[in-house]
């Protein structure tokens, strides 16, 4: 009788869903603690939304100190915070905390931190303690710089000979730069050269936002002496221009400078041509697109940058200095001599074809140990302009040559981008084939679908 109770078939049928039960269930315990330990997401998003960046991680995980993130906020909103710091946490579990606290349950703790608006998050290493502007990674991330970095380095713009003002808002001005600089931990202001020439004591880097008067050799010599000496320079020289309503005059005596140093500044107009041409812009603005294996480029391969006006550079090492390249147009560019604004149709066909180098990146070495001079030269002062900035990779490209200059090297990354920020910059060969693709391919294609149909069917 028992011998068939367990052979009958409801008695085996009871065993097996038994047993694919406790594997289920096995399988979803499995499932979980490998989960609870080792947290993955996937990022199929199109800006990568819910991805850090490089730069995030990069200072994350590379943390040699503990630290703390604080979010202030109701209980009930904590889950809106949660999508963001845990992703922060993941990377570091072991410097790194997160905290979630209720100012209204621990009103004494949001006290000694001075919390005013709910939603303040506050990053706090060892006893500095930095506030975020806002709950989005870029603002975390650089609330994070911060409070890592020990001491803030002054970057001083000049003034006095028609360059771009850092204080005043506009299109062609540099605001956006200056606030850049900012949330990375750097001051930035501005020094009249022409009042006093001499570079104040406080100035880590120095930069020349396209100066529209020529310098005169006595402040090319300050700039040279500085760098020579083991100072920083950014150097951001226009081509030459002459039209009714702006004029940009030769830099005979910085050229000079550059020259000696390894620079030479070709006094033409770079223009995109062909498959790099972007979408809706014109051939004027040259994309660098091929970049060399310098510190302050090699994570931004596969990316581009946009340069405004530009003119070339040819680059060759002198006995005194080393010098790379940056970023080049690709080959189907072309480099028009002449003035701009004094530039013809006709000498388009007179233009040198090929790749042009935008940007370039050089040391002094002033033979004592442990001090050299650092520069950085581009052919155009447009491309962090407040209408240039968010092009592409300019403000990537932009806040590395800071952070090569000054330096910090392990801040060089590609940074958070806003996630609103969802533009598509197509060139004309790629606008050519979405064109092609939704005006011919798919409705031929459909067409012909029908066809084959009509004929199967007769």
């Amino acid at each position: 009788m028992s011998a068939n109770w367990i052979k009958s078939r409801q008695t085996q049928f009871g065993l097996y869903a038994t047993l694919y039960i406790c594997i289920v269930i096995a399988v979803l315990g499995a499932a979980n603690w490998l989960g609870g330990r080792h947290n993955k997401s996937v990022d199929t998003t199109a800006n990568k939304r819910f991805s850090l960046a490089d730069q995030t991680q990069k200072v994350v995980k590379g943390l040699q100190q503990d630290v703390r993130i604080l979010f202030f906020e109701e209980t009930a909103r904590f889950p809106q915070g949660r999508d963001l710091l845990d992703r922060y946490k993941n990377l570091n579990p072991g410097r790194l905390t997160v905290e979630y606290i209720d100012p209204t349950k621990k009103p004494q703790l949001a006290r000694e931190y001075n919390i005013r608006v709910q939603g303040t998050v506050v990053v706090q290493a060892g006893e500095k303690r930095e506030e975020a502007r806002a709950m989005s990674e870029e603002e975390i991330t650089s609330a994070l710089i911060r409070a890592l970095k020990e001491g803030q380095k002054t970057v001083c713009f000049l003034e006095g000979f028609g360059e771009r003002s850092i204080n005043e808002p506009g299109a062609p001005n540099y605001s956006g730069a200056r606030q850049q600089l900012e949330r990375n931990n750097y001051e930035a202001r501005s020094i009249n050269l022409l009042e006093d020439p001499k570079i104040p004591g406080d100035c880590a880097i120095i930069a020349t936002g396209g100066p529209r008067q020529a310098y005169p050799p006595a402040i090319a010599a300050v700039i040279r002496e500085f760098v020579e000496k083991g100072g920083r320079a950014l150097i951001m020289i226009d081509p030459p221009m002459s039209t009714t309503a702006t004029r940009i005059a030769r830099q005979e005596a910085l050229e000079e400078v550059l020259a000696s140093w390894g620079v030479t500044l070709k006094r033409n107009l770079v223009l995109s041509m062909g498959r790099e041409l972007l979408q809706g812009v014109s051939p004027e603005v040259a994309i660098a697109s091929d970049y060399g294996s310098h510190p302050i480029v090699r994570d931004m391969r596969g990316g581009s940058a946009a340069f405004p006006l530009t003119q070339s550079l040819e680059v060759k090492p002198t006995d005194q200095t080393s010098v790379e390249r940056l970023g080049s147009t690709s080959k189907t560019s072309l480099a028009v001599a002449g003035e701009v604004g004094t530039l013809k149709e006709s000498d388009i066909d007179k233009g040198e074809p090929g790749s042009h180098i935008l940007s370039a990146a050089g040391v002094y070495r002033t033979g004592q140990e442990g001090l050299e001079g650092r520069f950085v030269v581009t052919g155009t002062s447009e491309f962090i302009a407040d209408r240039s900035m968010r092009i592409l990779g300019n403000s990537d490209l932009f806040l590395n040559m800071i952070n090569w200059l000054s330096s910090d090297e392990d801040l060089i990354s590609i940074r958070p981008k806003d996630p609103e920020d969802r533009r598509i910059q197509l060139s004309q060969g790629q606008m050519f084939v979405v064109r092609m693709v939704s005006q011919f391919v798919i409705p031929l294609g459909i067409i012909l679908a029908g066809v084959l149909v009509w004929w199967r069917r007769r």
